[in-house]
């Protein structure tokens, strides 16, 4: 037994000493590396040498003092490496170049980028912080988020990345390291930090874990003073150690010492464990092993600059066992005392060949011995690609987090029992929070200066949404509640249903006493755009919550903590490449719009496209009328005209058909036994929705209630007040008398119906069908639609009636009518009989914006799933999306049209599939769905603006050459 115990201890030691003897900066062909190494240090004089342990400050911002003074630093002073620091991309790869150049041997470059080049230059891509990351369960992610930074800076010419924070967040008053750790938990920032490294290490790009030997556990900044940690040598090796240990196992290439007071380690209560030699040598060279570059922390950093002169500091930070010297301040001075120092013996030059040498095989290691300048075209482009959104989105999706839900609200079902407020709490702007709410239903931004104000107007609401947002400038800015917000948070939720969406650092938490109140609580840990959005769409139940909390919250959330939601297939609000579609493709979809309104084919409308579930693209032009007033919004809405067959009567027929209300073999005096004795009593609901039941296409009505000659409206029929005897509204001041819609129905029945058999579009069938469905539910149909669909789904602005509901300015008008209504049309339905039938009319009526066409389209194209919910059956769908008589050549389904069966028709770009379904409607508007291709396509428009006359739209196909664009952008996949 005790030699088995032996042979395990032996073991263990082997693998331990293996571990320490890695050395990261050998490469593959180390025996190339030694021969380019060994070829420049034969030939470099001492003050190049000495040269090689600066990394000096350079800015891409400043002046050409600024250059000059770089300049000088390599040619007289021989400096070898440069951290740029603030400015833009552009300058920074001119400058590299040009001090390339300038170098008898190639600079290391090093920047300061945590969550990407962002954080030092202006027009670059930014990743989230640290902390947000540490919410993430996956660690491929935070990988793949490595390999993008080291792809950024492989392209920009940076070759070692001061990045990733390996400190321990363990004290939430920590103000220097917060939300730039990955928490506060030892193994998830070690695995975190161990992704990162691996992630943009392959890419050729050294990695640096600091700051060594751990700033998470302290309350002070190092950039300001000397941080205390009165830790044991057994507590620091078990928690600040231990992801030191770890990365360094996994090959990181550097480590960074920080300027830190820690009397376990270094007894001088004055000197900065970076300028320790008990720290630097003795613990992270000996007793950790580690091989790879040593650089200190900033030289320029109170922490350090405290303790000595300048160029005191330099030798010291060298002698303590330091390869490299970040940000020293005076390397004249510098270069003189290490000069003095190697005369005085006080410091030798195998000690100064020893990190010459590591930094030549560091530079061999990043490829310096191959150098090329930067190109400077597309660089922009490349470092703020599409693929770097993609994963910000994937980043954040899995960061978020559902920290409670006792009402299990999150995510929000039954919208139709949901009255829902959005209170904003924070300096901060929620403004895309809030819109990104409102793509789901309705939801109002209430606010009042006073909080008893406050309360009294959200007593209506049964749920309340509260946003706090704080800025997302930078990790540092302050994430507190004030003390006012404090008593409000808890104020709202003691009386409403509240969920709590926190914009800002997990600590920020800390401060409120009980949660006790507090329905649902969500952190989403930063307050940028994308964050908002997501956060958002997972209220909704777009996507599942998956994040856990990086860091304790007191006794109430521990670190780990996190609920797992579900999806409920609503859509999500997204970029193109996400459902592998061309954004530059789809941008030409603004050529034809400027063609649209150049030409005056419609002065404004809207185009939404979606694919697998996703919003791509939600864009509004133009304006409301010509007179350039108003332009249009993406919350505007426009007449459906015809769009109302498929919108409103299609699914409550579906529904009716599913329940055996209304069969699809039942005659029309079946549903409407009123039409037993007429010409149409044995036309089928099947023959109507196909458009074969011999009827006619339309009847004028309204020209039967004006003089033949004068073409006025007879006063036998209207009323320009409302009274009983007119209450039926057509327009603004004008009303007909209620009776008339008895007749209405009687010139339909006494219509004749068509000679010929086969395809004849026709509206009357609707008018007949609106009929049907209000016996049969004993409810208008404007109200039943709402109830059985709308409500559901979220689709508050689609409705029949908007003047009801919206204001007029969100209402796009329609014709200056000067034939019925003498007027312009704003609010009030365009289609003549459904104005005389007061507006809701199985065939026109209805009324939306894109988003919510849009939804219905994807119910259907989920066959009958939506939001969690299955309004229709599968096989009712597929029932109705189907020909049945394309061989009588009827290219329409069941309600649906279908595409063109004669290529001389345009009903569609003739690009989409057999499968696909859609209509249009005489306003202007159109939408598609397309099961293969996943495709949701919504064109609104006003194109009869100013009259019915203008047929541009229709002429030029405009509408289905933007769908032809659409499927031109499906890349391959």
């Amino acid at each position: 037994m005790k030699k088995k115990i032996l042979l395990l201890f032996l073991f263990a030691f082997v693998v331990k000493m293996q571990s320490q003897t890695i050395d990261p900066l050998r490469t593959k062909d180390y025996e190339a590396q030694e021969i380019w190494v060994d070829s420049i240090m034969g030939s470099m004089t001492i003050d190049e040498k000495i040269g090689q342990l600066f990394m000096v400050q350079a800015y891409s911002n400043l002046d050409e003092k600024h250059e000059k003074f770089i300049t000088e630093m390599i040619e007289k002073y021989h400096v070898g490496n440069l951290i740029f620091m603030q400015g833009t991309p552009q300058k920074q790869a001119v400058l590299n170049n040009k001090y390339q150049a300038l170098s008898k041997l190639p600079l290391m470059i090093g920047f300061d980028g945590e969550w990407g080049l962002d954080m030092r230059l202006k027009n670059t891509y930014r990743f989230p912080w640290n902390m947000t990351l540490g919410a993430i369960r996956n660690d491929s992610l935070v990988k793949q988020f490595g390999e993008h930074l080291g792809k950024h800076c492989k392209r920009l010419g940076i070759h070692v990345n001061f990045a990733p924070v390996v400190d321990i967040n363990i004290n939430p008053k920590n103000p220097i390291i917060g939300n730039r750790s990955f928490g506060e938990s030892k193994e998830n920032v070690t695995q975190k930090a161990i992704a990162f490294t691996q992630g943009m290490q392959k890419y050729g790009v050294m990695a640096n874990a600091k700051h060594f030997p751990g700033h998470g556990d302290t309350a002070a900044d190092s950039h300001y003073t000397l941080p205390l940690l009165n830790f044991d040598k057994a507590r620091l090796d078990s928690i600040e150690l231990y992801p030191y240990k770890k990365v360094f196992d996994a090959g990181i290439g550097s480590v960074m010492t920080a300027h830190l007071n820690i009397p376990s380690l270094e007894s001088n209560s004055v000197l900065p464990t970076s300028l320790s030699k008990k720290v630097v040598t003795d613990l992270l060279k000996n007793e950790l092993g580690f091989k790879g570059l040593i650089i200190t922390d900033g030289l320029n950093m109170k922490g350090a600059t405290n303790y000595a002169t300048s160029a005191e500091i330099d030798l010291a930070a060298i002698q303590a066992g330091n390869d490299m010297l970040l940000i020293p301040q005076d390397v004249p001075a510098s270069v003189n005392l290490f000069k003095k120092a190697l005369e005085l013996k006080t410091f030798s030059e195998e000690e100064l060949d020893f990190s010459v040498r590591k930094i030549l095989k560091a530079k061999y290691w990043m490829g310096l011995h191959q150098y090329k300048p930067i190109e400077l075209e597309n660089l922009h482009e490349d470092l703020n690609s599409i693929e770097d959104e993609l994963l910000h989105r994937t980043l954040l999706k899995n960061a978020i987090t559902v920290l409670k839900d006792t009402k299990q609200n999150i995510p929000l079902v039954n919208l139709e029992n949901k009255k829902i407020a959005y209170v904003k709490l924070g300096d901060d702007t929620g403004n895309y929070f809030v819109n990104m709410l409102k793509n789901y239903t309705k939801v109002d931004v209430v606010r009042d200066n006073n909080l008893d104000g406050l309360i009294k107007k959200l007593k209506p609401y049964n749920q309340v949404i509260i946003g706090f947002h704080k800025s997302n400038l930078h990790p540092w800015k302050s994430y507190k509640f004030s003390q006012k917000e404090l008593v409000w948070l808890q104020e709202i939720a003691r009386e409403k249903n509240v969920i709590l969406d926190v914009f800002a650092s997990p600590y920020s938490l800390l401060q409120l006493k009980t949660f006790k109140n507090i329905e649902g609580l969500i952190v989403s840990y930063q307050n940028s755009k994308i964050a908002q959005e997501l956060s958002a769409q997972l209220i909704f139940g777009v996507f599942e919550a998956n994040g856990k909390l990086p860091v304790s919250i007191g006794d109430d959330f521990k670190e780990g903590s996190g609920l797992k939601t579900y999806s409920l297939s609503r859509f999500e609000y997204t970029i193109p490449e996400d459902v592998l579609l061309s954004s530059k493709k789809l941008a030409e979809i603004d050529q034809y719009a400027d063609t649209i309104l150049k030409e005056k084919m419609a002065p404004g409308f809207q185009v939404l496209v979606a694919r697998k579930g996703k919003v791509v693209f939600n864009k509004s032009y133009g304006y409301h009328t010509a007179k350039n007033l108003r332009t249009v919004k993406n919350s505007d809405i426009y007449d459906l005209a015809s769009l109302t067959k498929i919108l409103a009567s299609l699914p409550l027929i579906m529904k009716a058909e599913e329940e055996e209300k209304i069969p699809l073999s039942a005659s029309l005096k079946d549903i409407l036994p009123s039409f037993s004795n007429s010409n149409k009593a044995s036309v089928s609901v099947k023959e109507i929705l196909s458009h074969y039941g011999k009827l006619k296409a339309w009847i004028p009505f309204y020209v039967g209630t004006q003089d033949s000659v004068t073409h006025k409206n007879l006063p036998i029929f209207y009323r320009k007040k409302q009274s009983n005897k007119f209450n039926i509204k057509v327009a603004e001041n004008l009303y007909i008398r209620k009776t008339y819609k008895d007749s209405i129905y009687k010139y339909i029945k006494e219509a004749d119906q068509r000679e010929r058999e086969g395809y004849k579009y026709s509206d009357l069938g609707y008018y007949l069908f609106k009929e049907a469905l209000e016996n049969k539910y004993e409810k208008p149909l404007d109200k039943l639609v709402d109830q059985k669909f709308y409500k559901s789904l979220g689709a508050d602005r689609m409705t029949y009636l908007p003047l009801n509901k919206f204001h007029k300015s969100s209402i796009v008008p329609t014709e200056k009518d000067n034939y019925f209504r003498n007027q312009l049309i704003h609010g009030n339905v365009h289609d003549m009989g459904a104005a005389m039938l007061g507006g809701v009319a199985g065939h026109a009526g209805l009324f939306a914006n894109a988003n919510d066409v849009a939804k219905i389209m994807q119910m259907y194209l989920q066959k009958g799933f939506y939001g969690g919910r299955r309004y229709l059956k599968e096989e009712t769908i597929n029932k109705f999306n189907h020909r049945y008589y394309s061989d009588e050549k009827v290219r329409r389904g069941l309600g649906f049209d279908k595409p063109q069966l004669n290529p001389r028709v345009k009903a569609t770009c003739g690009c989409v599939s057999d499968e696909s379904f859609g209509h249009s409607g005489f306003t202007g508007t159109y939408t598609w769905a397309d099961p293969k291709s996943e495709i949701v396509y919504v064109f609104l428009s006003n194109r009869v603006y100013p009259n019915m006359k203008n047929r541009g739209l229709i002429r030029s196909n405009m509408r289905t050459k933007i769908q032809q664009t659409i499927q031109d952008a499906i890349l391959l996949e």
